[in-house]
């Protein structure tokens, strides 16, 4: 009690940052990077290790004035709904670390500060009990972002960080007009806990739930304003790749969690239909655009669309199912696509060419390195004993429950999945050797199969035994949904 936990998760990546400001040499920057994210990473297990999963309440709160004449603290706290995401973030910081160690071969002091830097502003931003520190942690993280595409991405890397920042920084104004009406109805306050307990007119909330729609949706991101992926990511080192869809994209669905539905319950269940209806045509959309693509890289990022739409489905199904089953999805696709997009990475930096066709007998050449993708493979389609399964099932059960036409939508788009998917595999890993198989490719190394080996851990212990992450989620979800439809029942 009285220890700041959640400032030291926060700003562990910042000193580690600052530390490298003073050193030289690539090794020692690789090191020192490494270092601060794995002591990131404990914290953080320290943390869930001390969360009471019986209570929704907000845990190792700490607050301090900030700015006391409007009322801005430095307030710090995490949930059941936040929990699994602080630990998802610092996880992927480490496996970002190890998988740009021979990808990123000049300024790499540069990248690793960009890289930490950005760990801390995504931490702070699941962390925030302030509107405003919020704001400025949510706003913050474009710089770092857009200097990882800017600087270390491929040869339309300006474009792309161009596209990016304008697509984000649209939607981020939109928030920001958003925060300040909510700070004038709500009491002249940016706690957030105390914003829940506003009851807001009908007129307001919708207003400002498309203003937080349009702002959410593009972090999420939802068609039609989606276009900025496939570009950031297929320009993207294979790190930024991989925070970009572990972690970056969670933000969108925790805006609607954390700000959507409990400020604005009324509107979140007038407008749930759209939201379904939005969601499944991310599903089914962004399968199809994934089944057309020759691109492997193309291929998983439009497929983050389609997971995505199953997570939106789940939230906005509005019942027990729905929410539980989308929370767990973020934390899967965390995990799934961005082993996925480690994996591109991998075999990229051995042929230095993306196009499936080039691939073909993979299995032959590197058995380890395949064996591991059809375990990844396997989890994006949702197979039974695998992390997506479960919460896929449980997207699925609460689609239906909430409208049965969503949901028979949804099983279409988890059938286009399996079809793209599959099709991917036994093109790259199985058949005859293409002309890219017939490179001199290596199996993965020791320090390749220390990133992959976590992440291969939660596919499996989601998959077979999820008791322990659906406990840490449950109190605050009931208490949230609860809220939502006591004070969501207007005129």
């Amino acid at each position: 009690m009285g220890f700041p936990l959640l400032s030291f998760i926060i700003f562990t990546p910042v000193a580690g940052a600052a530390v490298l400001m003073f050193l030289r040499g690539d090794d020692s920057a690789r090191w020192t990077a490494l270092s601060f994210t794995v002591l990131d990473l404990a914290l953080c297990i320290a943390m869930l290790v001390g969360f009471d999963t019986t209570t929704h309440a907000m845990q190792f709160t700490e607050t301090r004035p900030w700015v006391p004449a409007l009322g801005i603290n430095y307030a710090l706290g995490i949930d059941g709904i936040s929990a699994l995401f602080v630990f998802l973030t610092a996880l992927l910081g480490s496996i970002c670390v190890l998988a740009s160690w021979v990808a990123i071969d000049r300024k790499v002091k540069e990248f690793m500060i960009c890289l930490l830097s950005m760990q801390a502003l995504m931490l702070g931003v699941f962390c925030a009990l302030d509107l405003f520190l919020f704001y400025v942690f949510w706003e913050a993280m474009l710089i770092p972002m857009y200097l990882i595409i800017g600087v270390w991405g491929g040869e339309g890397r300006v474009y792309a960080a161009i596209k990016f920042f304008l697509y984000t920084l649209a939607g981020s104004l939109l928030f920001l007009i958003g925060v300040i009406v909510l700070y004038f109805y709500g009491g002249r306050t940016f706690d957030i806990l105390a914003l829940t307990e506003q009851d807001l007119p009908f007129r307001i909330q919708s207003w400002l739930f498309f203003a937080f729609l349009i702002a959410f949706a593009v972090k999420v991101p939802m068609v039609p304003v989606h276009t900025w992926l496939p570009d950031a990511h297929v320009q993207a080192p294979t790190a930024g790749s991989i925070i970009l869809a572990g972690v970056l994209l969670k933000m969108g669905a925790y805006g609607f969690l954390r700000f959507s539905l409990p400020m604005l319950p009324e509107a979140s269940m007038y407008y749930s239909t759209l939201m379904l209806a939005l969601s499944v045509l991310a599903i089914v959309y962004g399968g199809l655009l994934a089944l057309a693509q020759d691109d492997l890289k193309k291929l998983v990022a439009y497929s983050s669309i389609s997971h995505m739409g199953f997570v939106t489905l789940g939230i906005f199904a509005l019942n027990l199912r729905g929410l539980e089953g989308g929370i767990l999805q973020m934390f899967n696709h965390g995990v799934t696509t961005g082993a996925l997009f480690l994996f591109v990475g991998l075999i990229y930096e051995r042929t230095h060419t993306r196009s499936i066709a080039d691939y073909g007998g993979l299995m032959k050449v590197a058995p380890v390195y395949t064996t591991f993708l059809a375990l990844f493979t396997l989890s994006s389609m949702a197979l039974p004993g695998t992390n997506s399964f479960v919460g896929e099932l449980l997207v699925l059960s609460g689609g239906f429950a909430a409208n049965l036409v969503a949901g028979s939508a949804a099983v279409f788009g988890a059938l286009l999945g399996a079809a793209y998917l599959l099709g991917m595999y036994g093109k790259v890993a199985l058949g005859p050797a293409s002309v890219g198989a017939r490179l001199a490719i290596r199996d993965v190394n020791a320090r390749e199969m220390a990133a992959i080996l976590p992440l291969a851990v939660f596919v499996l212990w989601v998959g077979l035994y999820p008791k322990p992450f659906l406990n840490i989620i449950d109190a605050s979800v009931k208490h949230l949904l609860t809220h939502v439809q006591s004070r969501g029942s207007g005129p």
